[in-house]
């Protein structure tokens, strides 16, 4: 069964932060094959969602207040499970996990996320509806989505 914790930047071991950084590589730079930079200096300001499966780390995402990444919303990113555990739902709980941290943490505020356009069906199965045009972001079509209750 896989167990999520919330954790603030500075609680993190340096084996837990290692181990994200290599699940977000694995996917988003070798998988999607796109060369961006992960490490952003965002980090530090976020919360950090880690789902633990067998004391392993495989599902992360990381949540901002909002004034973060947007300016108006409270945000969700680098949502990534571990291609070995896809197929088991470990997605779908990690978002749902998420939107209730952000709700919890930042006041229940409105939630936007960039999400890969291919995508918009899975996050619509969790309440968000798509606001704007595609564009491309690190080569890769994406959508504004947005949640407008984080319940």
């Amino acid at each position: 069964m896989i167990v999520f914790k919330c954790k603030p930047f500075n609680s993190l071991s340096l084996e837990e932060l290692l181990s994200i950084l290599a699940l977000r590589s694995e996917v988003f730079v070798v998988e999607q094959n796109c060369v961006y930079q992960d490490i952003d200096g965002k980090d530090k300001k976020a919360l950090h969602i880690v789902g633990y499966l067998n004391e392993e780390i495989v599902a992360y995402a990381r949540i901002f207040d909002k004034g973060v990444i947007y300016p108006e919303y409270c945000s969700i990113g680098r949502i990534v499970t571990s291609f070995t555990e896809r197929g088991k739902k470990f997605g779908h709980q990690l978002v749902e996990f998420s939107r209730k941290q952000c709700h919890k943490s930042f006041n229940g505020r409105a939630i936007k996320i960039s999400a890969q356009a291919h995508l918009e069906k899975f996050y619509g199965l969790h309440g968000f509806y798509a606001s704007g045009e595609t564009y491309l972001e690190d080569g890769i079509p994406h959508i504004g989505m947005l949640l407008s209750n984080s319940f």
